[in-house]
């Protein structure tokens, strides 16, 4: 067998790479565990959209909040699976393999090039462009052309969230006082953390979902939003998109590597648009458009 993290080839039972000191995941062992656990959601080839409806919240905590108003939207029911990754981009780059489980070792700009071919593929108008260009498989993550990359509202195709609306879907559209996870003050109930998650991710819906049915908004893996990180506002703001420029974007909910401070509903942090790690992954969302 291979190490899962640096593709050593391992001749013993090993429960840590000799060569890289990660831990050693068994292929069987997550097979067989991964069985035991009961996907309470469909793995489909596309993911499952839920409403979430429009309102005003108090986005944040303690003492840095501030009135959001947002507009209606959809939002995947899970974060995007290894198998409906492939399904739209023919590989499956995840480092800790599982159809049902999140795809990860994704970067930013790989979760906008798979919004905007999934959008292509049901005939919907995708979301995001870099000038006239939407077919943004042309450019190289590390390009600075990403700096140039917009994202049209109005458009009913696939996007990332951003990060007042994944706070907001996470609270269950809760307008304030909400649980600390994604539908339990209890950790175990709805999160694959760093306690109890074996060292790796674990099928998608195998926790209790949140009041909307949202399935692993908090653990199994952190996830990408639209938005470079900033400081919090503490002025009213309706429908916010982030600052114009940066050089992090969100990623919100914790992951299975995580403690459950960085998996509550409020806890923010950051990536370069390049980076890639095993409990990084994302979930799309939608904008409620109007037909003519």
């Amino acid at each position: 067998m291979k190490c899962s993290n640096c593709d050593t080839e391992l001749a013993g039972d090993f429960k840590f790479c000799p060569h890289c000191g990660q831990p050693v995941h068994h292929e069987e062992t997550n097979k067989a565990a991964d069985n035991a656990e009961s996907m309470a959601v469909f793995n489909d080839d596309s993911p499952h959209m839920i409403t979430v409806p429009g309102g005003t919240f108090i986005m944040g905590t303690g003492e840095v909040v501030h009135n959001v108003l947002l507009d209606p939207f959809f939002i995947a029911e899970a974060p995007v699976t290894q198998k409906q990754y492939k399904f739209v981009m023919g590989k499956n780059p995840s480092k800790l393999v599982g159809e049902n489980r999140p795809v990860e070792c994704v970067n930013w700009c790989d979760a906008l090039i798979y919004c905007n071919r999934l959008s292509m593929m049901q005939n919907l108008v995708p979301c995001y462009s870099i000038g006239n260009i939407k077919d943004l498989t042309t450019f190289e993550s590390s390009s600075p052309v990403w700096k140039r990359v917009v994202c049209d509202y109005r458009a009913d195709g696939y996007r990332l969230p951003t990060e007042a609306e994944w706070e907001y879907a996470a609270r269950g559209a809760v307008k304030s006082n909400p649980m600390m996870y994604a539908g339990s003050d209890n950790i175990e109930k709805v999160a694959w953390y760093g306690e109890n998650s074996e060292v790796r991710t674990h099928d998608v819906g195998c926790k209790k979902p949140n009041s909307l049915g949202l399935y692993d908004m908090c653990g199994n893996v952190a996830e990408w939003c639209w938005d470079y990180m900033d400081t919090m506002s503490v002025v009213p703001q309706t429908n916010p998109h982030g600052p114009q420029m940066g050089t992090m974007h969100i990623k919100r909910g914790g992951s299975w590597l995580d403690d459950p401070q960085q998996c509550t509903v409020f806890y923010r942090s950051g990536s370069a648009p390049g980076g890639k790690s095993s409990n990084l992954g994302f979930r799309v969302c939608q904008s409620m458009v109007e037909s003519d």
